[in-house]
């Protein structure tokens, strides 16, 4: 299905939330933006969902991150939705917008659209999620299916990961978290990388003899 994906910018559309009317761009300018799709107000796996990312909802706003929600249904149907989102997630206060969608046409323009799901009116909103930079690009996305509920943990995890190679000239290698070491692009040179990385930096030893695994700490 054609449709938005890494790189490409985000439609500049203006929406009505939970939280009031906001025009994409102007929301997503100058931060980094998680926007993200759920399949149906009233749903189980959804109210876990948001339920969670309420949850965490510090953990993004520290990291300069604004949430936007989004599911087929309109504003009255989220405000009653929201309230057992609350209560199933103890705690929880549900304080991001979450846009109304009922036509089903911002997931089209937005790449949410599920081709399995269905209901009466037709195809449902899959489980999407997009991180948007604040150049408004697309920098992430996550597509899972109806069936199954995301990871918070990992959506923070990628998140930090995202900011870290922004900020500097690294990578982040697989499982990594939060504090560990980092790996240097390969673009940069090991003079580069010296002035980059005062701190120093490891070069593993690897049969190929390629000085190209170099691993460093940033802040």
């Amino acid at each position: 299905m054609p449709g938005l994906t890494i790189g490409d910018t985000i439609p500049n559309l203006d929406v009505e939330t939970t939280n009031g009317k906001y025009n994409l761009h102007k929301f997503c300018s100058d931060s980094w933006t998680i926007l993200f799709s759920h399949p149906g107000d009233f749903t189980p796996v959804c109210t876990t969902e948001l339920g969670k990312m309420a949850q965490y909802s510090k953990e993004f706003y520290q990291r300069g991150v604004k949430l936007l929600g989004m599911s087929c249904n309109d504003i009255k149907s989220h405000n009653e939705w929201i309230k057992d989102i609350e209560a199933y997630t103890s705690g929880a206060k549900v304080d991001y917008p979450i846009i109304a969608d009922p036509e089903r046409e911002l997931i089209k323009q937005l790449n949410m659209v599920d081709p399995d799901e269905k209901d009466s009116n037709g195809n449902l909103p899959s489980r999407a999620l997009h991180i948007v930079g604040p150049d408004l690009k697309i920098k992430l996305s996550f597509l899972y299916p109806a069936t199954t509920g995301r990871n918070m943990d990992e959506v923070l995890r990628v998140v930090e990961s995202l900011q870290k190679a922004s900020k500097f000239k690294v990578a982040t290698p697989a499982n990594w978290k939060q504090g560990e070491p980092v790996v240097i692009q390969p673009g940069v040179t090991n003079e580069q990388a010296k002035e980059m990385f005062p701190q120093g930096f490891e070069t593993k030893d690897l049969p190929s003899k390629k000085e190209y695994l170099r691993f460093t700490k940033v802040n």
